[in-house]
């Protein structure tokens, strides 16, 4: 029985991508599909970090096409293959980050720090190469989650090398000072300071850089909106009806300067109490859902206000690394590929297919 490319799609299109919702074929995941006799090969390429997904995607796609008659061997090459993506018109992609996916909320307090560096480690988890930039110039306190300390080396005079741990790279203003000395800068300066954090860091290779923004909606938030390039931001609430006014403005704010919103994440969810386990929504529930209802956006996912993620983060281990495989930490690795996902779903960018025009005087 001759086998064909066609009754290979025809069982591929049965296998469904568990992130996207999409099959392996209307997705275009599936491609480079090879019949040799009886023996069958294809590729599928993922646009996201999947490191923790390729062997059960591999194993459906495997199964499926191997109940195609006539089939008796299969191979197949699953792997993910990050691009760089569309951002604000008029503003350059840098030519080592990939994609910058702002994190931010418009008031202080909701845990927005701590979503940025879990999301930023759970991406890293799936195997992407990932920055993360402390632009809260105020207030940095991404030295501390992180567990780092040191200030960056220059080897050139000009730039700085970004300080890693836990296979993040990671540039902070907090590197820079001493941790009790206060940053009395006027809006200028802090704007300045973020623009040289960003484009005079050698990060190297990044699939993702996810910036952990101050709270409100200012200079650093103008500045990145007008000078950075932004693929996407992810906005972080509690249900209080005031954390949500605020996240409102924020939400705001990104769709005036042409930055789409990746989705919302709900912190403090529901408070666990840490002797019997009991759970009560003591800011309120469903106000994150309400507000991505209302304004048809993602509802990326809900976290709980537990006294772990606190320990955890100020001890510099953050709950991605330091309980990888609890409960907490699959809710962060689910908000980190439903981002990633939203990534890879957005158009590519292609600024660097275009040709570049020269006008000459003859």
């Amino acid at each position: 029985m001759t086998i064909t490319v066609e009754a290979v799609k025809a069982a591929l299109s049965g296998v469904g991508d568990p992130n996207t919702g999409k099959d392996l074929v209307s997705g275009k995941s599936a491609r480079n599909i090879q019949i040799n006799g009886a023996d069958v090969s294809f590729d599928v390429e993922l646009g996201y970090p999947a490191k923790s997904q390729i062997e059960s995607i591999r194993n459906a796609a495997v199964s499926a096409v191997r109940a195609v008659p006539g089939v008796s061997h299969v191979g197949a090459n699953v792997y993910s293959k990050i691009i760089a993506h569309s951002v604000q018109r008029g503003i350059k992609l840098m030519s080592n980050v990939k994609n910058i996916i702002a994190v931010a909320s418009g008031k202080g307090g909701v845990g927005k720090s701590t979503t940025a560096v879990n999301l930023a480690l759970a991406l890293a988890a799936e195997g992407a190469h990932v920055g993360i930039l402390d632009a809260d110039i105020y207030g940095p306190s991404q030295p501390m989650m992180m567990g780092i300390s040191g200030q960056p080396e220059s080897r050139d005079g000009k730039t700085m090398e970004p300080l890693e741990n836990y296979g993040l790279q990671v540039s902070s203003i907090g590197f820079m000072i001493d941790p009790d000395q206060p940053m009395v800068w006027r809006g200028p300066m802090v704007t300045q300071a973020l623009q040289q954090l960003l484009e005079q860091t050698n990060w190297r290779d990044l699939d993702y850089l996810v910036v952990d923004m101050p709270p409100g909606t200012g200079d650093i938030q103008l500045t990145l909106s007008q000078k950075v390039p932004v693929t996407g931001a992810v906005i972080v609430t509690t249900p209080q009806d005031i954390a949500l006014l605020d996240a409102r403005k924020g939400l705001k704010m990104f769709e005036k300067v042409d930055i789409p919103i990746l989705g919302i994440v709900e912190n403090m969810s529901t408070h666990i109490c840490s002797n019997c386990g009991h759970e009560e929504p003591i800011f309120g529930s469903g106000g994150g859902e309400k507000m991505c209802r209302e304004y048809g956006v993602d509802f990326l996912g809900a976290l709980p206000l537990t006294i772990s993620i606190r320990e955890q983060t100020d001890s510099g281990r953050p709950t991605v690394v330091a309980d990888p495989d609890g409960p907490v930490a699959t809710i962060y690795k689910e908000i980190a590929r439903r981002v990633a996902v939203k990534v890879a779903e957005k158009a590519k960018d292609m600024t660097s297919r275009f040709p570049n025009i020269v006008i000459k005087n003859d």
